[in-house]
């Protein structure tokens, strides 16, 4: 079991495991990234965001992870938010998708980052004991807010 950093050619796998990860989380019509987007995020001038592949023993990649950059203003240090980590059915339970978490934590201690955080759906109750082994614990006075879509044009757009 090999995990290592997202290298260009990955660009491809990674991208079809997002779409099996949306049909998963049953939200398969918001996954619209391009190749050339997720390659110009990850590998553009200014990448902003960072990830890691797991590889099976075959070498085929299993799984991966996304995430970038956080800030926290109360610790003063940056932290980690996950964006998606994902192993594919035929790979789970083989320890991939906890080696992802792992070295994700291994990034965090090494540059002195203060978090290591994410979000999972409520019903996703897999998921949910995986992070919970992991030794995670739930935020449950938070609750997440998004502006998306016509929402988010709508607010941008009423000004004063």
């Amino acid at each position: 079991m090999t995990v290592r950093p997202v290298e260009p050619d990955d660009v491809p796998a990674v991208l079809e495991m997002i779409r099996e990860l949306a049909a998963y989380e049953r939200a398969e019509h918001e996954a619209q990234m391009t190749p050339g987007q997720l390659h110009g995020a990850l590998f553009g001038e200014q990448p902003a965001v960072f990830g890691h592949v797991a590889l099976a023993a075959d070498g085929s990649t299993a799984g991966f992870a996304l995430w970038f950059r956080t800030f926290s203003t109360w610790r003063g240090t940056h932290g980690i938010h996950l964006e998606d980590l994902y192993v594919r059915p035929e790979h789970r339970g083989t320890g991939l998708g906890r080696e992802l978490l792992r070295t994700l934590a291994e990034v965090c201690v090494a540059r002195g980052y203060a978090r290591l955080e994410w979000s999972v759906l409520d019903w996703n109750a897999p998921s949910i004991e995986f992070y919970r082994a992991a030794g995670a614990v739930p935020m449950d006075e938070w609750t997440v807010y998004r502006l998306t879509g016509g929402a988010l044009d709508s607010f941008a757009a009423a000004r004063r």
